[in-house]
Order: structure tokens, then sequence, then C-alpha cells
């Protein structure tokens, strides 16, 4: 099926998947712990919000950026109202997310025990809930479902997939195989036992986008290489990022040459992991435009020509997003 004849969930709806052009496929929009939203020094001001996004999605769109994918999930800030009045104020396409994970940021329900004996939440019900986000719309909590979420988002405990890490992970790929959307995972100590889990469940590799790959101990195992090689889409999406958890820019650009000369560039996707505003934890705070401003260079000095950076910003995400017919 060609790219051209799809098309991609966005908060204002379906948008033709070759409308999205540069695509920043792991950020955050307003990013919540959950709780914050109740602690007596933390303030939610809607109106202060909107303006800190809006400029920060104007200089992403002003430096080349078209689309921005917030994979923050479901209950960590999202505001599908809020991101309606940014996309249609600054052109830029957000594609907002359903999914859940780790298990430590689980509100109480989702890890209450619903069976006897007592288990964690069966995969099915993740999938349920998840699935319906995509088909009748993003729950704004208690109130109506608005726009279909165009992702399934989920993470394992940074120490190890936990038992309802699990169940959220193979309930993210039977959601994505029944709406037709992609998933995006974020694995934890393991990063192909993480893929395997969800590849068991049928989801074709290629509908999965394996996130945090620049972290140093993933990439020293060769995960990016081997997740490649199994036919996911690795993700490099903490660009800008240098500290002892992760890569340098220097050795991201280095990792991008090694994987297209291995013959992957068309399973690699770059972001930032930025945070537009940050309630109850530290942000990242640096520019959505980073990629496009200071990674991209480095990713000419070693050798990448236009074509490349096209399919790795532009034709890779749109290949991911598309929604596929539902199995």
């Amino acid at each position: 099926m060609s790219v051209e004849s799809t098309t991609v969930n966005t908060v204002l709806g379906p948008v033709p998947a070759e409308e999205l052009g540069v695509v920043a496929v792991h950020e955050a929009l307003l990013s919540v712990v959950p709780g914050a939203e109740h602690a007596f020094d933390v303030t939610l001001d809607r109106a202060e919000i909107y303006e800190v996004l809006a400029a920060k999605l104007k200089d992403f769109r002003a430096h080349g950026g078209g689309t921005l994918v917030d994979s923050t999930g479901m209950f960590h800030g999202r505001d599908v109202r809020l991101y309606e009045t940014l996309s249609r104020a600054t052109g830029v396409h957000i594609v907002a997310s359903t999914g859940q994970g780790p298990e430590e940021l689980l509100g109480g329900y989702f890890l209450t025990p619903q069976t006897n004996p007592p288990t964690p939440w069966p995969a099915e019900k993740f999938a349920d809930l998840f699935a319906r986000e995509v088909t009748e719309g993003m729950v704004v909590p208690r109130v109506e479902r608005r726009g279909a979420a165009g992702l399934v988002a989920t993470a394992a405990t940074r120490e190890g997939m936990t038992a309802t890490d699990e169940s959220l992970f193979r309930g993210a790929a039977r959601a994505g195989l029944a709406t037709g959307v992609a998933v995006s995972l974020r694995p934890g100590a393991d990063a192909l036992h993480d893929l395997d889990v969800v590849l068991d469940e049928k989801l074709p590799a290629d509908r999965v986008v394996v996130g945090g790959l620049d972290r140093r101990d993933l990439a020293a195992a060769g995960a990016p290489l081997e997740i490649a090689r199994r036919g996911a889409r690795v993700a490099l999406d903490r660009v800008g990022t240098e500290d002892t958890d992760h890569l340098t820019d220097a050795e991201r650009a280095d990792l991008v040459a090694e994987l297209a000369a291995a013959g992957f560039a068309d399973r690699i996707l770059l972001s930032v992991g930025a945070t537009g505003v940050a309630k109850g934890h530290t942000g990242n705070d640096l520019p959505y435009s980073h990629v496009l401003t200071s990674f991209v260079p480095l990713l000419r000095e070693r050798g990448l020509g236009d074509e490349d950076l096209r399919r790795i910003l532009q034709t890779n995400p749109r290949a991911l997003l598309s929604v596929r017919p539902a199995r």
C-alpha cells in the first residue's frame, strides 16, 4: 500500500500522510505527573500554558517542522481541546497518543486486581481501553470523547518489565492490530525482550517503534542495530540530551550513520523528547526544533545527503503514523 494513499489521525481529524512534513515523533506538550494537578504548589494556568506551547510550536514550524507527536499517553496531562486550539493557531499538525506505562505511573484503579484470584489488569482490558480511544475518540474525563488517537504509547519499568508492564505491552499490540495505528514502546532493561513481547502478539515489526535507543546502556548492548534487523523502527529520541545515561549528539550521529550504512535508513526516527510545559517534574526544556537546527548538520558531516534526511525526517515517520486497515 502506498503511504500517499493513507491518512494519519491528528487532533483535528484525519490528514493525508504526505502533508505531515518533518515529524518530531516522540515529544511532550503538557506533561503532568499524575496527582500533581492537586498539589498546593503546582499551578495550572491554562492561558500561560497555551502561550508557552504556542511559542515553542511556532519555533518548530519556523525551522521547518510540520508535525509533532505527543507520545505521553492518556494520563500525563494530555489536553485534547488545548491541542486542537494549538494546532489551529500554529499550523503544526499534532498527533496525540493513547496508552499508559510504566507500572509505577499507573493510577490505582489500573493496579487494582480485577480478577479472582488477583492478577494484574489483563492485556485484553488494556487493549479495549486503548482501542476505543482510537475508534471512538480520546477521553476528556467525565465529559466526552474528542478526536482519534494516532498512536498507542507504552513503557516498561526501567529495571525490567513487570507483569503489569507485560499486560500493557500486549494490550498495546492488540489495540494496534485492532485499529491499524502503530505502537510506540519504551523498553526497560532489555529492549529486545520487550520488543519480542509485542511481536508475540503478531503485530508486524514495522508497526512498532522502539524509543529510548540512544540510552547508553541499550546502545552499548547493540540494541539499535538488532532491533532494526528485526524489522522494527529505531527511535533516537533524546537528541540534544547529553548526560551519563545518554549518548552525546556526536555519538548519536555516528549511530545514525552506522545504521544507514548497514541498510537501515528506512527504520531510523529522530526526536528531542522535549517537554513543552512540565508540572510536578523537571522537564526537558530543549526546543522541538533542535533536531533541525543542531543535529542535521552533524548528520551532513557524516555523509548523509538530502534524500537520507528526507527519509529519516519525513518518509519514515509518515509510514509509521499512517493508519492501516485493522486486522
